[in-house]
């Protein structure tokens, strides 16, 4: 019925009907052919060829990627990949501003390397002569692990955000545990907030020997010089106690009362994480590397008239900084022949972020590199002295039990939040058992290693 009406109306006015036909027909294919030309239009964008050269563009998720040269040498410089690749050009996009006497104007561009950008087929500089590499494009050319690690392990300007100043600090975390499990050894050289001195940042030492089950705590308290923290960090000096950064190589020396000596972590090239940091409203920031996911580390420490000495323990070392009133956290670490774990989720106050809707993180690196990471991460600690962490994401799928059998616990001072019960901080040595697949390969090992929590007091 509805048919023959629609047909009547049509053939009572032809004329006018064979119009709207031809013109919703024409319509119909201009939109055919924009949508085609569109298509056109975007992968010839995407096109390295009229981008800068090259076969693989890589962005980070915000924009430029951090720790570039972690990522040439450690991730491409894998040797899986680096049979792969055959050059890698590092470049970056700003906009400048020509300052004439008519006013600004904006100028888009762009840096490199001259003979990395021409060796990727840089149409642009292929033909420039007088463009030629300056002496420190060396570093990028062919970075080495030293300058890597030193890079990543840089301290930062505290933000100008005047309401959460006085929860501002960055430290130095270095852990280490004998074969035998008997010696554990849990150190942080700590920078916090700026002092009552001009110019000056508080500061302190704290380590945490751990002997036959029997735990023993030492610290020292001063005050640093900002400018020089800033310019030659991870070396610092705090209040007789140091650390400097020889190529891979931590070289600490102790000055406390009750305990001074020698500690020695040499780091183990390619098994890093690089920094990242999650912002929330307010200014709020919290930040995380981990310069030596494995090492080895060795010392000599003098505990009262007795010499403690230990050799080829497993060593590890993180860089934490940011606000912490208000912030807790879940963490742990496990190493075991080639393969090295480092999980863990960070709680900021309510006021600057959702905590429910904070990620963790868990990543896996190998020998020759990075082989899973996940921000699918489900991490249980509510059973006493038990973590059961899940991971899953493309190539990752891994569970690790944890079962703790030393604990420290620690009242936090900065993690309380106003009229809520506040919170200790506990950290645990215990034993790991990891199963799963990670890049297609088959995990499965028990091994001791940290974990690091907040309970309710």
């Amino acid at each position: 019925m509805m048919f023959r009406v629609a047909w009547r109306s049509l053939m009572t006015r032809p004329v006018r009907a064979a119009v709207l036909a031809a013109g919703f027909g024409f319509g119909i294919a201009v939109m055919a052919e924009l949508l085609g030309v569109g298509q056109v239009i975007l992968e010839q964008a995407h096109a390295p060829a009229l981008s800068g050269g090259g076969d693989v563009r890589m962005y980070g998720p915000f924009g430029s990627v951090p720790s570039a040269r972690f990522v040439m040498s450690s991730v491409l410089g894998a040797p899986d990949l680096a049979r792969q690749v055959k050059t890698v050009s590092p470049s970056r996009q700003a906009r400048l501003f020509l300052m004439t006497s008519n006013g600004p104007i904006a100028v888009a561009a762009k840096g490199g390397i001259p003979s990395l950008e021409k060796s990727v087929g840089d149409s642009e500089v292929s033909g420039v002569s007088s463009w030629i590499d300056a002496p420190g494009d060396e570093r990028w050319k062919h970075p080495d692990s030293a300058g890597v690690l030193r890079a990543m392990d840089r301290f930062h300007v505290v933000p100008d955000v005047p309401a959460r100043a006085a929860s501002w600090a960055e430290w130095l975390y270095f852990n280490g545990r004998t074969r035998d499990g008997r010696l554990r050894v849990y150190l942080t050289f700590l920078v916090g907030p700026r002092a009552d001195t001009a110019g000056k940042r508080r500061a302190g030492v704290r380590l945490q020997l751990e002997r036959d089950g029997r735990s023993t705590n030492y610290a020292a308290a001063g005050e640093v010089d900002e400018r020089s923290v800033i310019d030659g960090a991870p070396d610092l000096d705090v209040a007789g106690n140091r650390v400097r950064l020889d190529g891979v190589t931590y070289r600490i020396a102790l000055a406390m009362s009750g305990v001074s000596g020698d500690i020695v972590l040499k780091a183990q090239p390619g098994r890093s994480l690089p920094p990242a940091s999650i912002r929330g409203a307010g200014g709020w920031v919290s930040g995380y590397v981990v310069p030596a996911l494995a090492g080895t580390m060795r010392g000599t420490l003098r505990v009262g008239h007795e010499v403690v000495t230990f050799d080829e323990a497993a060593g590890y070392h993180d860089h934490n900084w940011g606000f912490w009133e208000g912030v807790s956290w879940q963490w742990g670490q496990v190493a075991h022949d080639q393969v090295s774990v480092v999980y863990g989720r960070v709680f900021p106050p309510a006021d600057v972020a959702d905590p429910a809707r904070v990620p963790g993180f868990l990543a896996v690196l190998g020998p020759d590199g990075p082989l899973g990471f996940s921000t699918n991460v489900v991490i249980d600690d509510e059973s006493t002295g038990r973590v059961n962490v899940r991971a899953t994401s493309t190539g990752v799928a891994l569970q690790l039990i944890f079962t703790a059998d030393e604990t420290v616990q620690t009242a936090m001072a900065t993690t309380g939040v106003p009229g809520r019960t506040p919170l200790d901080f506990f950290q645990l040595g215990g034993a790991y058992h990891v199963t799963g697949t990670v890049a297609g390969r088959q995990i499965d090992f028990t091994a001791r290693g940290s974990a690091e929590t907040f309970k309710p007091r």
